[in-house]
């Protein structure tokens, strides 16, 4: 999709800086940087680009580890010639639309939560129970929220971290949106030895270059296809690349790579190279879900009709405003309430809110517009749970 210069004048400026050629994706360069800082003080246009120009390198590339079995021979849909792309909405907004969000060229959105309702944000932490998490029930599922989209999911005897991000800021940049906002509900140096993780995609919010050179080679890490490159620059070999509806066991756990709806992008040059996607545990305790980072799309009725019902759904609730720009890659809690109900799971746990502020709304909010999404579908509270910064919760 070419970029959509609506004024002579902006491709003018544009052209200078990047190649006509060059193709861009408003929401993709809009989910990796927190824009209130950067463009506090400077020159949007000149800041946008100079954040795209420090990011780090292409993954394109050749697999270099084991490949989950695939389920079918023929090219999959959301295949291309030189990338991916969402099987159901493509349809995004161009740069112009970029530029005059963070210009303030369109109307306010009607708040989700009054102004009065949202009230200063102060991150709910509580003290990690070391002594489930160290010794955790096997015949048990157990779940411990680290933040936005970090899990420490405990199953069968095996340690599992999702999207682990524990850098103080997203590693690409520097500015004071980028800094976290609530300390990872468990500090790295205490984690329980981990035996798997699961990367949904290549942003910087869910794939963080420190946190994995800490892990090392030890974990056995999950990938969607064409990431193995990233991971192999640095000299991490134990990955298993996969693509959608790709299945692998890890001693008794079947994990399975399912849809979901967004993109990938790490650097100028090197969108949607590399494939996103979200996670199926299928245990003896039941089926647990990872949306990773996702719009709403049929693909979550698609996993159901496939799978079958979730015992456990980790579902994103944040990243949301605005809802015309965000709504392809983001879901809001009406999106991930619908979500739960495609995936009919017994429970889902929120996340991918309140850690980092990247988009529009206040860090607050989602959890009271989840509460008040709920209500309208007349839900119970504990079928959609929002959990405190270093809570443990287990589920039979």
């Amino acid at each position: 999709m070419r970029l959509k210069l609506q004024k002579r004048s902006e491709w003018k400026f544009v052209s200078r800086i990047m190649p006509r050629k060059q193709v861009l994706n408003a929401p993709q360069l809009a989910a990796e940087i927190s824009f209130q800082s950067l463009l506090r003080g400077f020159m949007p246009v000149v800041i946008f680009i100079a954040a795209l120009l420090i990011g780090g390198c292409s993954m394109t590339g050749n697999t270099v580890a084991q490949k989950g079995t695939p389920q079918g021979l023929l090219p999959p849909a959301h295949h291309m010639k030189n990338g991916f792309r969402n099987i159901y909405y493509n349809t995004e907004p161009g740069l112009a639309d970029y530029l005059r969000w963070k210009l303030g060229r369109i109307p306010d959105e009607e708040p989700a939560i009054t102004p009065a309702q949202n009230i200063p944000y102060v991150p709910d932490i509580v003290v990690p129970d070391y002594q489930r998490i160290y010794h955790p029930d096997p015949d048990k599922i157990q779940v411990t929220w680290i933040g936005h989209a970090t899990f420490l999911i405990q199953v069968e005897g095996i340690n599992i971290l999702t999207d682990p991000v524990f850098s103080t800021r997203l590693s690409s940049f520097g500015g004071s949106d980028f800094k976290r906002r609530s300390p990872p509900g468990i500090p790295f140096d205490r984690l329980p030895p981990i035996h798997v993780v699961l990367i949904s995609h290549n942003h910087y919010d869910h794939l963080d270059l420190d946190t994995v050179k800490k892990l090392g080679n030890k974990p056995k890490y999950f990938l969607p296809l064409k990431l193995g490159k990233w991971f192999h620059d640095q000299k991490i070999t134990n990955y298993t690349e996969m693509d959608w509806w790709d299945i692998s066991m890890f001693k008794d756990i079947s994990i399975v790579s399912v849809p979901s709806q967004h993109f990938s992008r790490r650097a100028l040059r090197d969108g949607n190279k590399t494939l996103w996607a979200g996670w199926v545990l299928e245990t003896k305790r039941g089926k647990i879900f990872f949306a990773g980072d996702t719009g709403y799309s049929p693909h979550f009725k698609e996993i159901r009709e496939r799978l079958g019902p979730m015992r456990l759904a980790l579902l994103p609730i944040g990243g949301y405003r605005p809802r015309w720009f965000m709504k392809i890659i983001h879901m809001d809690p009406p999106d991930a309430v619908a979500a739960h109900k495609d995936l009919q799971a017994e429970q889902s746990i929120a996340m991918h809110w309140g850690t980092f502020h990247l988009t529009d709304e206040p860090l607050g909010e989602p959890p009271l517009y989840l509460k008040k999404a709920m209500k309208e579908a007349s839900m119970t509270d504990d079928s959609f749970l929002v959990m405190k910064f270093g809570e443990t919760r287990y589920f039979e």
